[in-house]
């Protein structure tokens, strides 16, 4: 069994093996008892002291919400815009603007639906401004316009034309008997239409381990039966034989909570649509195995002329085994 040593804090001579820790760094690994990887995919790791536009990173934000919060915050922006400029033609006075119909109170709303009109350039022509004020004032929405209507489409644009894996993880992982042995295993499975292939695995256990009086956190890759999938059409559920050389052999559930144990996992997959690299990631914790137990069939058998049908609503369903395992 590969063991991936922690980084060293001291010098290392040009022919000593480069360590590795994964980039949690030695400290974070020892110190933290929180999850290094949460179940999102997220890292479990705060940055601070970056300044207000790096910490605020913009771009990627607009890149990362979702849809909803997405065309939400476009619509704050595209409705603060023209109260802003509405409260502007208001402020230059009942002429500034010839051609309304209405006036006292509701002029402010006949300013709005004018500022309308101007920044997304329709202009009915049921109203012109007048004035000098105005007409600057014409001038500058048509260019906060032009260029927010530019941006709102690259951001789209940008979104769409993003990769992205949707791969869905079991929300458990079990320990069951495999074979003649037991096996730690999970079930995924992707919740989009687009095809992945070449979906490849990697499982990489870790625990915390005394040394020298003060515990340190070590990690180890685990062997799994089937590491790589050529095409991923239905489920997949990863397996790892727990055989005598892994370091899960012998552990039992107060065990793997003793050591404060946890799995991370790392896919990736070629995306057959935009012919990219797209990632995946998740974790389980001590706490999010279950011991003796398997998961459910999710694969609709199909009579002849039928075709396979997967049921990813049953993806978290598990059976408990009669007699207590491993």
């Amino acid at each position: 069994m590969d063991q991936i040593e922690e980084a060293s804090a001291g010098p290392a001579g040009p022919d000593a093996e480069e360590p590795r820790d994964l980039g949690f760094g030695s400290v974070v690994a020892s110190e933290s008892r929180l999850r290094l990887l949460n179940r999102d995919g997220t890292f479990n790791v705060q940055r601070r002291g970056l300044g207000l536009r790096a910490s605020l990173s913009l771009y990627y934000s607009l890149l990362t919400l979702t849809w909803p919060r997405f065309l939400g915050l476009l619509a704050l922006h595209y409705l603060a815009a023209n109260a802003l400029f509405a409260a502007a033609f208001y402020a230059c006075g009942p002429r500034a603007l010839l051609g309304g119909s209405v006036g006292g109170g509701a002029r402010y709303v006949q300013d709005f639906f004018f500022s309308v009109q101007t920044l997304s350039t329709i202009g009915y022509g049921q109203m012109v401004p007048a004035g000098m004020a105005a007409n600057v004032l014409v001038t500058l929405e048509s260019m906060v316009g032009l260029l927010f209507f530019a941006v709102a489409t690259g951001l789209v644009f940008a979104r769409f034309a993003r990769p992205m894996a949707d791969i869905v993880f079991s929300e458990r992982a079990v320990v069951a008997p495999y074979r003649d042995v037991t096996a730690f295993m999970f079930r995924i499975a992707n919740r989009r239409r687009n095809e992945l292939v070449e979906v490849s695995a990697k499982v990489i256990f870790s625990r915390m381990e005394g040394s020298s009086g003060r515990p340190l956190r070590r990690f180890y890759e685990l062997p799994l039966e089937r590491h790589r999938v050529t095409i991923f059409p239905l489920s997949w559920t990863v397996v790892h034989p727990i055989e005598a050389e892994s370091p899960l052999a012998g552990m039992g559930p107060e065990d793997l909570k003793a050591v404060d144990g946890e799995f991370l996992v790392l896919l990736t997959g070629i995306d057959e649509s935009y012919f990219q690299r797209v990632y995946s990631r998740s974790s389980y914790k001590a706490g999010e195995v279950m011991w003796n137990a398997r998961f459910a069939d999710i694969l609709h058998h199909p009579r002849a002329g039928e075709p396979v049908t997967v049921d990813v609503r049953r993806l978290n369903d598990i059976e408990e085994l009669g007699e207590r395992g491993g």
